[in-house]
């Protein structure tokens, strides 16, 4: 059975210093990852709050119990490649039948998270699976906090889908777990579908075990 919860698609187009370009792939010990075929996609929850200063400098989505995972798409082939973000999911094996997936959400959602009066608190402990909201219909107002959050979302997050021969792009993908950090256990970052620009030909998908983090 599949549970979905606030799983809405995501398009995350933009730039920020700390998550953008790189000549020179950076360092990935610290992250889950995955290498085949002359890509390597690594991906790491933001799960200290401090993490969450810096892009984020006054409303944190993290305190409304959204979650970051920092992920680098570091391409060492020859060819061009797409990464078709809109497709990424963060899986969660709720138990040997159960299986829920999460859509990335845009900048526009996480302003509207974030700001939400029904923001959850990420150090509260909820049942699982995470439930299937009913809403209550009330909205942040799009101000200048709603603008504001969403320019920095739009900022850190992944800059671009288009990963260049011998580059690295990397930046934030947002989820909604709505503050239940436990289920990241179970969970597994899926990126099925990574294509060799001006060719028919895909790479295999990539699934990363967020659980279990490289040494």
């Amino acid at each position: 059975m599949r549970i979905l919860s606030r799983a809405l698609p995501a398009i995350l187009t933009a730039s920020f210093a700390a998550f953008s370009f790189s000549q020179q792939p950076p360092p990935l010990q610290t992250a889950a990852l995955e290498s085949h075929e002359g890509m390597t996609v690594s991906a790491k929850p933001w799960l200290d709050p401090a993490l969450y200063k810096q892009p984020f400098p006054k409303k944190s989505p993290f305190a409304a119990g959204l979650i970051a995972v920092q992920v680098s798409f570091r391409n060492d082939s020859n060819e061009t490649v797409k990464v078709a973000l809109d497709r990424i999911r963060l899986t969660l094996h709720i138990d040997a039948e159960n299986l829920q997936e999460l859509n990335p959400l845009t900048a526009e959602q996480v302003a509207e998270l974030t700001l939400s009066p029904h923001a959850k608190d990420p150090t509260a402990r909820r049942r699982f699976p995470i439930p299937i909201p009913t809403g209550s219909g009330v909205k942040s107002p799009r101000d200048k906090d709603w603008t504001a959050v969403q320019q920095q979302a739009q900022n850190a997050a992944v800059p671009t889908s288009v990963v260049a021969a011998h580059t690295t792009v990397q930046g934030l993908l947002y989820f909604d777990l709505q503050g239940q950090l436990d289920m990241l256990t179970s969970a597994r970052l899926y990126i099925p579908d990574i294509a060799i620009m001006g060719k028919n030909q895909s790479l295999t998908y990539f699934e990363i075990d967020l659980s279990r983090p490289a040494s």
